[in-house]
């Protein structure tokens, strides 16, 4: 998320464009080294999606999405992601719920080759699942709610109705603190990423667990990351 956020000021930075980008390059120097974790599923397509509302300069918003491969269900157990995006929405959204219907149009398009590339493996694909936290969005993408004034979200609402009508996607509501793609849509203080770190990445203190004498007894490995 920060590296667009610089990148974004790259034809004009500043003294605080380097003060940023010397953080960034900071944190990454002094992180431990990334290690994702994947569970065995049935390698279907799942993804969380979400917006920042007027949170990047020149009143821009930022769209955030997690994909993972996960089980068959109405609320797919989350996996390690194999795809996140942070990306700026370019033009100006007059709303939230512009903004979150902006992000999941962003996210079906990407999901929509991924799907493709799944099914060629062997791997048939019901229509995948994707989690929003606005309500609003979820409802108007179902038809359970028509906005007056559509006209600038027109394209893209349409375009997702057609796309569930092909039954490519499932959009589906479920509460913001559960929704993986909210950490991609914000600016967070340094202690917030060190915090969520362990939600996405592995820490290299439970892999030194696992490979140092307590990967026979699944009650050992247990009572050893407790202790994590």
């Amino acid at each position: 998320m920060p590296i667009s956020a610089i990148a974004s000021q790259q034809a004009n930075p500043t003294t605080e464009t380097m003060r940023h980008t010397k953080q960034l390059l900071d944190y990454i120097a002094s992180q431990e080294e990334a290690v994702l974790t994947y569970s065995a599923s049935e390698m279907i397509l799942a993804v969380h999606s979400d917006a920042g509302y007027l949170n990047e300069p020149k009143a821009r918003s930022r769209a955030g999405g997690h994909f993972f491969l996960s089980n068959n269900g109405n609320i797919p157990t989350n996996n390690g992601a194999v795809l996140n995006i942070a990306h700026i929405i370019k033009n100006v959204m007059s709303s939230a719920t512009e903004a979150e219907l902006a992000a999941l149009y962003i996210m079906a398009r990407e999901a929509v080759y991924i799907r493709i590339i799944l099914e060629e493996m062997g791997h048939e694909q019901p229509p995948t699942p994707i989690q929003t936290d606005n309500s609003m969005a979820e409802g108007v993408i179902n038809s359970k709610v028509q906005p007056k004034r559509t006209k600038a979200m027109d394209m893209r609402f349409h375009w997702l109705r057609d796309r569930e009508c092909q039954n490519q996607f499932r959009f589906f509501w479920r509460p913001g603190k559960t929704n993986y793609a909210d950490y991609w849509t914000k600016h967070h203080a340094a202690k917030h990423h060190e915090n969520i770190r362990a939600e996405f990445l592995t820490p290299q203190k439970v892999l030194a667990t696992l490979t140092h004498g307590h990967s026979g007894d699944p009650t050992t490995i247990v009572k050893a990351l407790a202790r994590v």
